[in-house]
């Protein structure tokens, strides 16, 4: 087993953006072997102090899937990777390469923390390094916990209570042993875990994190918080992105942000902004290629600056998507107060609470508005009028950020009926409420190798 350290302790992240004092080697990746265990707490915190693999790990399957986005016959045919043209199209396989993908960036993530876990098991808490090995131990089952529910919104069907005990979930590696046979667990079951994992690691994480690279308390109430929310468990997403907000409830008034800038977002600067993470951005989504769907952009008011900020134009008058919270270090898929307050407003509408609903969501929407034209506060009639405007506002506000694919297999297992089309050579394709492809299939080359069942397309 090669034991030797990678040096470069500094993380540099790109550019220098942000350092950690503490980091002192990196193991070297093995990922057809165990890792070289490590021998202390710094060694731990360094595996998870990894920006090009803890942070950088989102899923961009679900992206690439929604209808926020489209392109054009010629920019679709210039894709090199078919796989990305084929997942476009909603085909039924062959929608990933063998090399590096989203299965495997996500369960190395899995596999970096249930490293960490494991090395703590070894090392024993004392009162002179508790803050320490507390804090790992929270990143180690933040992370865990944040991947698995990243990955069952990509290759899992809907979260369906009458269903979930049947449904197929993903293999649960709770430790490093890669002799161990992997065996797809139930919804319910990974479910289950990753709320395990969330909750874990609350108790240990610090309120305010030394970076925006490692998660903190209020993060993970937040991730809870959407968590449940994508289980339809109103009451508790209610009640953790409360928990959420009570911790940390900033906003960016978007009158202070440039509209001409390239990038109007910092991510290190960026103060509602919990837990930096960001998806994986291949050719097909970046905003050289992928065109803003004309319905999405056309929802917004002239007086909203998010139609500014977010969006710049084309040369052929068509816009693209330049508002990533993540800055020009890709699309933010990380947690933030602007989800949670749309988590909490939506509760409260399905929850019957009108006037606080919609207290929530101006208190968002009024730092969005320009300040020389008049804001006329919303107003609801009754708690589907004010859940209808609180899921509009959603779809404006989370742009590229992960969760409209979840949502629209939330929203469909509630008789929404969202059917997703494009239209690509004159050929019109659609992803009908509730279709099994919704549940991405799991790269081939896992299948084979591990015999697992695959998903029913």
């Amino acid at each position: 087993m090669n034991r030797k350290y990678k040096n470069a302790v500094t993380i540099l992240v790109i550019g220098c953006l942000i350092c950690f004092s503490g980091c002192k080697k990196f193991l070297d990746e093995k990922t057809n072997k165990k890792l070289a265990v490590p021998n202390t707490i710094s060694d731990l915190q360094a595996l998870m102090d990894n920006p090009s693999k803890i942070n950088s790990s989102s899923p961009c399957s679900g992206e690439i899937s929604t209808d926020d986005y489209y392109l054009t016959d010629a920019k679709w045919a210039s894709i090199a990777e078919i796989e990305q043209r084929r997942m476009y199209n909603w085909e039924k396989d062959n929608l990933f390469a063998r090399a590096s993908n989203d299965w495997s960036k996500v369960y190395m993530v899995i596999y970096y923390s249930n490293t960490v876990l494991e090395g703590l098991s070894t090392i024993p808490r004392t009162p002179a390094n508790a803050p320490d090995w507390d804090n790992v131990k929270g990143q180690a089952y933040y992370c865990r916990g944040s991947s698995y529910l990243e990955a069952v919104n990509v290759w899992s069907l809907a979260y369906d209570p009458a269903s979930s005990g049947a449904d197929l979930g993903l293999p649960l590696r709770l430790n490093t042993n890669f002799s161990e046979v992997s065996v797809r667990a139930n919804v319910q079951q990974t479910f289950d875990q990753l709320i395990h994992d969330i909750k874990a690691s609350i108790p240990l994480l610090p309120v305010v994190p030394l970076s925006k690279f490692r998660p903190s308390k209020p993060a993970a109430y937040g991730l809870l918080g959407r968590a449940y929310l994508t289980m339809r468990d109103y009451e508790n997403a209610y009640q953790y992105a409360d928990s959420c907000l009570s911790l940390k409830s900033d906003l960016v008034d978007y009158n202070t942000l440039s509209v001409t800038d390239k990038y109007p977002f910092s991510f290190e600067n960026n103060k509602e902004s919990m837990y930096f993470k960001s998806i994986s951005t291949p050719p097909i989504i970046v905003n050289t290629i992928a065109i803003i769907s004309p319905e999405l952009f056309n929802s917004y008011d002239a007086s909203d600056l998010r139609k500014r900020v977010f969006f710049k134009k084309n040369t052929d008058n068509t816009y693209r998507f330049t508002g990533s919270y993540g800055g020009l270090f890709g699309y933010f898929g990380g947690v933030a107060t602007d989800e949670m307050f749309l988590i909490k407003a939506e509760c409260l509408a399905r929850k019957g609470r009108v006037t606080e609903c919609m207290d929530v969501l101006n208190k968002l929407l009024i730092t969005r508005w320009d300040k020389t034209k008049v804001y006329v506060p919303y107003a609801a009639t009754s708690p589907a009028d004010a859940l209808s405007l609180v899921l509009k506002e959603r779809r404006k506000e989370l742009v590229n950020r992960g969760l409209r694919w979840v949502d629209v297999k939330r929203l469909n297992k509630e008789g929404a009926g969202i059917t997703m089309i494009r239209t690509l050579n004159n050929t019109v394709y659609k992803l009908l409420p509730n279709d099994l492809r919704s549940a991405l299939p799991i790269p081939d080359d896992v299948i084979v190798i591990s015999g697992m069942e695959q998903n029913k397309r």
